[in-house]
């Protein structure tokens, strides 16, 4: 069996342009007061991987253009359209009026396990990530549509929020 690695010209991606432009999926990310500016790169590099419509950043999040950044988006910063919001609940505001399903990811009460979660086709959502140490602000839990959790089996009790947008992220692909 042939397990040659694909070249990049062979992966047959779309250019930048090409993505900016294509029909939108449904999914916005939004990224509340996260420290790291190499958690927002990544943030960026798995929104481009899964064709997330845009990225808000809100609070103290860094924005592009950005070394750190760049250095683990790779290049997603140019592709994946940004907004930039001064607090987190005004990005929420702002995607409720334009119809989004506000998903908060946290451990909280009535939190819907990733396991059992579908998304429902037509749906628009927006998916909350929060702080590396705080997590999703409390007033953004409480504005939110849903609340979803990551099972986890050892013991710590939550994963880096850039492996978190990962793994959620899989979930809400089109």
């Amino acid at each position: 069996m042939d397990h040659r690695k694909l070249l990049n010209s062979e992966l047959g991606r779309i250019s930048p342009q090409q993505y900016r432009t294509r029909q939108p999926g449904g999914v916005v990310l939004v990224l509340d007061n996260i420290r790291s500016a190499h958690n927002v790169g990544s943030a960026f590099r798995t929104a481009d991987a899964f064709g997330i419509d845009k990225v808000c950043l809100c609070g103290i999040c860094a924005c592009p253009p950005s070394a750190e950044i760049h250095k683990s988006a790779l290049g997603a910063e140019q592709s994946v359209p940004w907004e930039h919001y001064a607090d987190t609940l005004e990005a929420v505001r702002r995607l409720r009026e334009e119809g989004y399903t506000l998903v908060s990811v946290e451990q909280a009460l009535g939190a819907v396990s990733l396991e059992d979660f579908r998304r429902e086709p037509g749906r628009r959502y927006a998916v909350v990530f929060g702080n590396e140490v705080d997590g999703v602000r409390q007033d953004v839990v409480d504005a939110s549509d849903m609340v979803l959790e990551i099972p986890q089996w050892g013991t710590k009790h939550s994963l880096n929020v850039s492996v978190a947008v990962g793994v959620i992220l899989w979930h809400f692909r089109p």
